[in-house]
């Protein structure tokens, strides 16, 4: 008995083989929604990176004598009350619509990571992070984003502030419910006989364990900042005007939508791809990464 407990806790973890690597690879190209949602988003994120070679347009340059031209060869996606060009300003739109969502993505990951395990870990830091996350939780996130918008001003960098405020909770709350089930484990109580150190049990065999729904939760979060990213700019309180965000890009095309009815498809358009591939790239990992998924096909 001793012997086992020693080996659980003393063994060291194997580096994947190439085999299986091949086999992972095979699962996700075998998984529609994954290969779906990862082109869409691929899609969106090279066009974010390949702006400045996809038109020839200044997103804020304006040309009275061009106002309200509908969709042609010379403008995919027409142009704006002031002459500018729709589609130029989608391109670099997406660069800040993506980039907000990025960013909340890599701040919620690790702050809620962080969050989530010590939470779980220690139980009288558990009461009190949990109380603070249960107040968060109790406002909608976008009203709650607001609020702390009013407070910062209308700027990207607090727009990347006010959601990872907001969506901090979420995460930390999702990592916690894993991270109870592991410290639970009979291994982990075998670790700790043999003296483990706590920092060791957290980031060696708790965290690990955590990172598959982590990653899963990450796609979620990125789909739900565009989209609240893009409601507070059309709203006003996101990225300030003229600087092009899919979301005051609708805001402008609001008033005049009969007119000019390209200003917002296409925008919208935009957004429903760009979450629509997110949905379907978390999707596909949530059912990748799910043990009892994979067990239940078996």
């Amino acid at each position: 008995m001793e012997t086992s407990s020693v080996t659980i806790a003393t063994s060291q973890p194997v580096a994947p083989s190439r085999h299986h690597v091949r086999v992972a690879m095979n699962r996700f190209f075998a998984n529609r929604l994954a290969v779906s949602g990862s082109i869409l988003v691929l899609f969106i994120t090279l066009i974010c990176v390949l702006a400045p070679l996809l038109t020839s347009y200044d997103p804020l340059e304006m040309k009275v004598q061009d106002r309200l031209k509908p969709p042609s060869t010379s403008h995919w996606f027409g142009t704006d009350e002031f002459g500018r060009d729709v589609f130029t300003r989608v391109v670099y739109g997406s660069r800040i619509s993506m980039g907000v969502g990025f960013s909340v993505v890599v701040i919620t990951s690790i702050v809620g990571l962080l969050f989530g395990l010590y939470s779980a870990y220690y139980r009288r830091l558990d009461n009190f992070l949990m109380r603070i996350n249960d107040g968060l939780m109790a406002f909608p996130a976008i009203l709650l984003a607001i609020a702390i918008l009013a407070a910062l001003g209308p700027k990207m960098s607090n727009v990347i502030i006010a959601l990872s405020v907001v969506y901090i909770p979420t995460v930390a709350r999702a990592i916690r419910s894993v991270a109870i089930t592991v410290r639970e484990q009979t291994y982990i109580e075998a670790i700790h006989a043999l003296g483990g150190k706590s920092w060791r049990v957290i980031w060696l065999h708790i965290a690990p364990n955590c990172l598959s729904p982590l990653i899963v939760q990450a796609t979620f979060i990125f789909a739900y900042a565009v989209i609240t990213e893009a409601s507070l700019s059309f709203l006003g309180a996101g990225t300030p005007p003229p600087e092009p965000s899919w979301g005051n890009i609708l805001n402008d095309g609001r008033t005049i939508m009969k007119q000019a009815w390209w200003m917002t498809v296409f925008p919208g358009l935009s957004i429903m791809i760009t979450v629509l591939g997110l949905n379907l790239l978390g999707d596909g990992l949530r059912d990748l990464l799910d043990p009892h998924t994979n067990r239940a096909k078996k």
